[in-house]
Formats: C-alpha cells, sequence, structure tokens
C-alpha cells in the first residue's frame, strides 16, 4: 500500500489462495408460483459450495491507480464472470436493460492496515427455458494492506421483499420474487474497526448507484412538495408513476 495526498493504491499477494463458500437457498416466493411450476427454478442451487481461488481473481476488483476515498471504478468482467460460476454455470453480465449494465467498485475506507471497498455488480443467470436476473450483487472487501490479503468478502443479493426477477420463455410470462440467499463469502469481517479516511456506507451505495441509473441525477421530490415548488417558480409538473423500484433489478 502507498498513500499518497489522501489517495491509495492497492495490491495482493498474487501467490495467495482464496476459500469461498457459495449459497443458495431455496425460493421463498413468486407472484405466479413460477418457483413451483418451473422445475429449472424449483431447482436453483448452488454450482460448487466451497471453491479456492488465486489472489488475481481478486486483484481485478481493485483500482488500477491510486484511489481517494468515495471514488468509483470499474471491476474487470473476467474475474466477476468466474466467481459468479461458483454459483450457476451460464452467468451473464450483458443484460436487458441497458441503463444498468456494469461492475462498479468504490473506496469506503482506510487506515495504515485495512482497506474497505463496497462494490455493486448486476447480472442474471441464463436458465433452461429462460433467464433470472436478481435484483443486484451488493459487495464488500476489506483488504489486509500490511499483508496485501483478503480479510473479508461477501457477494450477495440483498433481502430486500422482492429481490429478484424471472423469465419463463417457454410460456412467454415474467415474474417477481424472493430468495432468501444467493451469496458467495470468504473471511470474517474484522471488529472495531477505526478509519483515517472514511464515508458512511450508504454514501458508498449511493455513489454506485449513480454509475447505473441516470433516472437517480433526477430531484424527485414527492407530490406535496412538487405542487409546492410548481406554484413557486410557475411551472407545470412531470408525474411518473411507478409499481416498483428504480434503483434494482426487481421489477
Amino acid at each position: 500500500m502507498e498513500t499518497l495526498q489522501n489517495q491509495i493504491t492497492l495490491n495482493l499477494d498474487r501467490n495467495a489462495e482464496v476459500s469461498v463458500k457459495g449459497f443458495i437457498a431455496p425460493i421463498e416466493y413468486t407472484q405466479y408460483n413460477f418457483h413451483v411450476e418451473w422445475d429449472e427454478l424449483a431447482n436453483l442451487r448452488v454450482v460448487e459450495p466451497e471453491k479456492q481461488y488465486p489472489a488475481s481473481v481478486f486483484q481485478s476488483f481493485l483500482p488500477s491507480e491510486a484511489v481517494a476515498v468515495g471514488e468509483c471504478w470499474q471491476i474487470q468482467e473476467e474475474s466477476a464472470l468466474t466467481l459468479l460460476q461458483q454459483l450457476h454455470p451460464d452467468p451473464r453480465l450483458e443484460m436487458d436493460a441497458e441503463d444498468s449494465q456494469g461492475l462498479w467498485a468504490c473506496l469506503r475506507a482506510y487506515n495504515d492496515e485495512f482497506a474497505d471497498i463496497v462494490f455493486r455488480i448486476h447480472a442474471e443467470f441464463a436458465l433452461k427455458g429462460g433467464w433470472f436476473t436478481p435484483s443486484q450483487f451488493a459487495g464488500h472487501l476489506v483488504i489486509d494492506q500490511t499483508k496485501d490479503k483478503i480479510v473479508r468478502f461477501q457477494m450477495h443479493v440483498p433481502e430486500t421483499t422482492l429481490n429478484f426477477d424471472v423469465g419463463w420463455d417457454t410460456i412467454g410470462c415474467t415474474d417477481i420474487g424472493f430468495c432468501p440467499q444467493i451469496e458467495l463469502c470468504a473471511g470474517t469481517q474484522p471488529d472495531d474497526l477505526e478509519f483515517a479516511m472514511s464515508i458512511t456506507q450508504e454514501e458508498a451505495e449511493r455513489a454506485l448507484i449513480l454509475c447505473f441509473y441516470k433516472s437517480e441525477k433526477i430531484n424527485w421530490v414527492p407530490p406535496d412538495q412538487a405542487v409546492e415548488i410548481a406554484e413557486q417558480e410557475v411551472k407545470l409538473i412531470h408525474v411518473v408513476s411507478i409499481d416498483g423500484p428504480l434503483v434494482d433489478e426487481a421489477c
């Protein structure tokens, strides 16, 4: 690790190996019972419950040059696909939603010993007769800079009320549902870390959202505030009605 004007460079010991555990729990809910009637979805399970990786796979999650807290960079696709294949044999990063393509990471915090990185990946699994799109893969990576080793790695689908979208092409229908665990993880989160430079988890996640969704750059306001502003500025109101979130793919 090298520090220059509040920026750091990050590297890993490429001779090290990382043991990653993978989990896909049975799907608990879909609106139209796809998880019951469609065998491909009912039997969705992790490919390899545990797998060894060279640290070079995770080097691709780190910035190629010095970065400051709050800065974002793109993750290399090949390494992300390698990890996703532990969950499913056919992950895909090219999705139908053009606005949400990509793999981004953000330096959340660091001190003399540790660096804390938050990342976000959008991908889907190609199923026999359809596709499965998680809302997002939210990620967390903690690096021990004194040893150039991974302390903690996690890449998971958040447990929101509805956290995936699925299409059953054979019958020409889509569905939405909830799976309690889709996750890759390694190591243990260190306790009570204090950082010299940091932003909050929420601020890091917000920085990543802005890398994916142009709609988040709009200054959205509730209807009552919109009416008040429109009266003050003598402008028309543009109303948008939606039935799902704007900031993930579970819609």
